[in-house]
This record gives structure tokens, sequence and C-alpha cells, in this order.
């Protein structure tokens, strides 16, 4: 069954916490959104304690008005289950379902996500409260979509208790169909003595004395994605159980800090893919994160369009310096997930908390009330998004991808490595920001993916690929595109077993090169390159095997050795970049394919810097979007007969003017 948010336009709003507040404050509160331009909230997302007083007993009388308030004055209710934060009386009566750390310390409730995934007790509560929730306001005028759970796995994604070892264990017995043996074979337990003789035996990867086994501990990973992946989608059936036509949501968390689960797996359960986004305080180019999450975050969806569940009006309160947010910074983030395909916009959260963990937090409507400069910018941007309500369910288009796996984000960044210095996230960011600075539209994949609308293929770090996976990008060169493929790619299956032969493993023969031996660099070490540039964080004796040598080292030990080449593979190319590039290195590099591989940018014109240029594609119309980060303006060409929707003015003279460090959306006919 296809389930659709019923929202006219730009969902717009955040979250509303009304237990928090003296009930007079509500009529307040619903005055505001309707002149900030709010049209959904998601409501009930931390009230377990108050629905649920004491086990089966429910008190919804205060759901009840907030749901009732926010239906008559026009606002839609995204209904969360409160099952992120159980109640204390839950963990009186079952003390058993508090997680254990990994050095076997048991940690108490009093916050949020104090529970064990795999607890039966936990999943039976969580069970029963949305049932009772779904049954209750399945039919409720106001409620549009479920919202599952809140974050999962924010602060409870391992749990090292016995519980979780019994799990474990049936997990990994359906994994290798009860066949110890393979286990045994696929986690390389000759090694260290490691042997299991019995299923029993198996244990998480608790604290020890040494470095752990990387196959155990990368199954551990994966174990603990589905665990909770296994919790959602158990909520996910009761909802849908009762109320069929209503989608469901739970917000994923693709941004710099979070990497717990393989949302490639989890996607697929969910009506409308949602996420949260916060700004890294001491990244001075957030706005190149919120584009590369944006990206991912739709290709999780599939290239649909999808919601933006959480970001902050301002500062946060969770890093060691919250830095506030500069003058127009809270527009230009917003509409920039917009132009990424958000179809929705909201906040953490709607009223600033005056007590709580998180009351030094920012919120639509702050502490000091609507004399503010983020109220003003809340309402304004309220205004810009009903001027985009036509944007709505537009897709991006995208000739570029990059592949982005978390198995192998996660095998990567386990001990003992060449080097703990290479980290996935950097390296992915460093070959996607230059295709951001010219505009080039870019998807992400997983390295089985359906390759075919594709011309150029990045996979600037995948460490761990499987057969399947590697023959797929590689039939891509040979059926005619362009692959490039970062170092340390390919080394090890998707046991973790090193791939024998010579590096770069499962891609030596499309690559046409074979490396001997690894030369990891030095914290901030350097290698000139002959072609200009240096080479940093890596380098490894290539020999090539039917490569061309494109750029090779001038000084130390690999003088003379390649670092970058190209090779013909069937009727594509494939190219290698055996170090990482200084960034105008790897831009000039990537230009190079790119004008190769004949992908062009969203515009012709060379962008001015810092401005940002994303378009999204209407059944009759193109939306081009320019956002100026630089603070500077701009002016750029667009097409005739174009209108810009901001403004609700048509273009004219074949230009559109980006104001200082504003935003202009313009709305293109369609040419092709």
């Amino acid at each position: 069954m296809e389930r659709e948010l019923k929202v006219p336009g730009i969902a717009y709003g955040g979250d509303y916490n009304p237990e928090q507040w003296p009930e007079e404050v509500w009529a307040e509160d619903v005055r505001l959104m309707a002149e900030a331009g709010v049209n959904m909230v998601s409501v009930n997302i931390f009230s377990w304690a108050l629905l649920e007083p004491s086990e089966g007993e429910y008190d919804f009388s205060r759901l009840d008005r907030v749901l009732d308030l926010l239906y008559t004055h026009g606002i839609a209710a995204d209904l969360a289950t409160p099952t992120a934060a159980p109640p204390a009386w839950f963990f009186r009566a079952h003390p058993e379902a508090l997680p254990v750390d990994r050095d076997g310390r048991g940690l108490w409730y009093g916050s949020r996500q104090t529970f064990c995934p795999s607890s039966p007790a936990y999943r039976e509560a969580a069970l029963r409260i949305a049932r009772a929730l779904g049954e209750r306001y399945a039919e409720h005028p106001a409620v549009v979509m479920w919202h599952v759970h809140n974050e999962y796995g924010c602060h409870n994604a391992e749990c090292f208790c016995d519980t979780s070892a019994h799990a474990f264990r049936r997990w990994l017995r359906e994994k290798y169909a009860d066949d110890l043996a393979a286990l045994n074979d696929a986690w390389g337990t000759t090694f260290w003595s490691q042997w299991y003789y019995d299923w029993d035996e198996i244990i998480p990867p608790r604290a020890t004395g040494a470095v752990p086994n990387p196959a155990h501990r990368l199954d551990w990973r994966r174990f603990c994605s589905d665990e909770l992946l296994s919790l959602c989608k158990a909520e996910r059936e009761v909802l849908a159980g009762a109320a069929p036509a209503t989608p469901a949501t739970t917000n994923f968390m693709v941004m710099y800090n979070f990497d717990a689960l393989d949302y490639w797996r989890w996607a697929p359960e969910l009506d409308i893919v949602s996420n949260d986004h916060y700004l890294r305080s001491t990244d001075p180019e957030s706005e190149i994160d919120i584009a590369m999450s944006g990206d991912l975050v739709r290709s999780l969806a599939g290239g649909r369009p999808w919601l933006l569940m959480e970001h902050s009006t301002g500062a946060v309160n969770w890093q060691p310096v919250n830095r506030a947010k500069e003058p127009g910074e809270l527009r230009r983030n917003a509409l920039a997930h917009v132009a990424r395909g958000a179809d929705g916009i909201a906040y953490f959260q709607w009223r600033a908390a005056k007590a709580g963990a998180e009351q030094w937090h920012s919120a639509m409507l702050p502490h000091a009330g609507t004399d503010s400069v983020i109220w003003r910018d809340v309402v304004a941007l309220g205004a810009d998004l009903k001027a985009l309500a036509e944007v709505r369910g537009s897709t991006g288009t995208a000739e570029t991808a990059i592949v982005w796996d978390w198995d192998a984000k996660w095998a990567l960044e386990l001990p003992s490595q060449p080097s703990e210095a290479v980290r996935f996230l950097d390296l992915v960011r460093s070959w996607y920001e230059p295709l951001w600075r010219t505009g080039v539209a870019v998807d992400f994949v997983r390295p089985d993916a359906d390759l075919s609308a594709y011309r150029l293929v990045l996979a600037p770090s995948l460490y761990l690929v499987d057969d399947a996976g590697a023959a797929n990008l590689t039939g891509f060169a040979e059926r005619g595109g362009t692959l490039v493929v970062g170092f340390h790619s390919g080394a090890v299956d998707q046991n973790c077993h090193v791939r024998l032969g010579g590096y770069p493993g499962a891609f030596r023969e499309a690559l046409g090169v074979r490396t001997d031996e690894l030369f990891p660099l030095l914290p901030g070490q350097t290698v000139p390159l002959d072609t200009g540039g240096t080479g940093a964080l890596w380098s490894e004796r290539v020999r090539p095997g039917g490569a061309q040598v494109v750029s090779s080292y001038t000084e130390g030990p690999l003088t003379g050795v390649p670092a970058i080449t190209r090779h013909g593979y069937g009727t594509g190319t494939a190219w290698y970049v055996a170090t990482l590039p200084d960034a105008e290195t790897l831009a000039a590099l990537l230009h190079r394919v790119r004008e190769e591989s004949d992908v062009r940018p969203v515009l012709d014109a060379v962008l001015p810097p810092g401005v940002e240029a994303v378009r999204r594609r209407g059944a009759d119309a193109d939306y081009l979007f320019l956002i100026d980060h630089a603070g500077a303006g701009a002016e750029i060409a667009v097409a005739s007969e174009a209108v810009e929707l901001l403004g609700g003015k048509p273009v004219l003279g074949g230009s559109v003017s980006v104001p200082p460090g504003g935003v202009a959306v313009v709305r293109e006919p369609r040419t092709a």
C-alpha cells in the first residue's frame, strides 16, 4: 500500500512538547504556530511516563486535548510512540532491561534510551504502548503520520549484557545457517586460539586485554543495527494493523557523529524517510556537511522526497562550545535541505525548554519569546516554505554516484589498521567537496546498486567489499562507465579477510595495477607529485599492470612510483588514486575525470566561490536553488521565462540576483 503524507505543500514545524508547560500556554502555542506558518508538529515523543503511569494503566486525557487543539487550528500531528524513554516504574519492575557497557558496568535510568535493545520486557512494553496509541488515535483527524520511537541507537546502539549475548548468538545461528564451522571460518578463529566448539561460548566483543577479532566485531555491529531495526519493524507493524493507510517514519541521524545503523537496510522498511541533522560548531563550512547529508538521505529514500525531522534554529546544547547561527544561516540551512529533496522542514523543538537536559538547546520559540531574531527568522522561513509549495514532490537528478557502505566504514575503523588516521567520512567528504563547489549533482549508492543511470562512479573509501559488490562496480567500468577508486579499497572481503595476491584486492584487474606494500604517511607528512601538488595520509608501492601512469611521487622511498593511474577496462575507464591529493590537486583530477565522462554541472557557468547550485526536477518545470554561503551575493544566468519563487516575480534579463548571504529559487520551464 502506498502511504503518503497528507500535508499540503512543504511540511513545517518541530517537536512539540506541551506536557512541559501549563495548559494555558497551549493556546498561545497554536496562535504563534499559525503566525509562523507551522502546519505539522511531532508530538508525544517523550511522554511515556505520563501516558502510562503504571503498567497497563493509561491516561490519554492530556494527549486527547493536545490533538484536538491542533486539529481545531489546522495543524497536523506526527504522532510518536514514546518508546525512546521508558518510565522509572518500568525499570523498577524490570532492572534486567537496563543496558550494560563494554566494560561490564550496568547503566541506570534517568535519561533517555537507557534500555537493552534485546530485552524481552522492553519489547513487550514498547509494543503495548504502541498498540494502545494506534488503537486510540488511528482515526483521529489530526494524525497524519506515525513517528516510531526517536533516533534509534543514539545512546544505546550497543548493550553487552547476557540477554544481548543470547540474542547475538541467535542472530549468528541464523546468519550462518546453524553451522558453527562456517562461523569459525568466517571469523578466522584459528588465530589466537579463538576457535568455538559451542554456540554458547560466543559472547559480545566485551573489553579484553588485546585487539578484538575484526570479523567478530564487524558481525556485532551488523547485529546491533539489525536488533534495533527489529524493534522499529515490530512497532511499525502494530501501528499498520491499527491504521493501514497512515504512513510511518523514524528519524535517521545521517550526520558526522553517528554511524551505528546501516540505513541502507532500514530505509526500505519506512513509508517516508526522515532525518535529523545538526551542525558541528567547529566545521567552518558546515554547509558542505548539510549538502552531503541531504544527498545521502535522498539516496536512501530511493530518490524520492524525504523529511528533515530535526535541526536547530540556533545553538545546540551537547557540543563543547555551542555556536549560535549567524544572520541568514537559519534560512540558508533550511532551504539547503529543501534543495536536496526535503519536502518537510522541522526543528527540535517548538518552544525552548526551561528545565531538563536540553534547556539550552535553541528552539523555534526561544526563551526570549517573539521579540527575538530567531522568532522573526522562523516566521520568515514559514513564508518562504509557503512560497515553495509547488516544489513538493520534485526530485533530484544526478549522473555521478559516490559509493557509501556502512560495512566498509565499520571495518575500516576497527583497530590495527595500517593508519588510524584514515577515516571513512573524511575521505568521502574530501571527494564530495569539489563536486559540491562546482555544482555537480551527486547520488550515493550501495556497492551492489543499479548503476545504469550514472556516467561516473566514485569509490573514495571501500576497504571492505564483497564479490558481488566488486563485480558490480568493475562491471560498470567494463560496460563503458568511468570508475574512480580510492586507496585501501577492495582490501578485504565481507568477513574482513585480506584478499591475497596484492592490493587493491578486488579491483586489481579493473584498475590495471598491483601493490605489494603499503606506506601510510605520518601525521603532517606529505609527498610531492610530479604533476604538481602533494599527497598526504597514504602512499603505496604501485606497479602498473596495463594502467597509464598519471602522476608519480618525486621524493621519499617511493620516488618514481605511481600515485594516480588510469586504465582502459572493457569499453570504460578505471582510475586509481593511491594517496590523498591536496584539495586543489584532487579538484583538478575530478574535473578531468568528470569532463572525460561528459558529466555536466547543474549550471554551465562557473559558480562564484561559496555559491551553491542545486536543481530539483518537477513534472512540468525545474527548480534551481541558488544559495550564497560566502556573503558576497551573485548574479546568475538562468533560463528565459523563469520565475523567482521566493520573491514571486519573473526573472528579467536572463539572470537572477542572489542577495549577499541569501537564497533564490528559480522555476525554469522544462527544456528536455
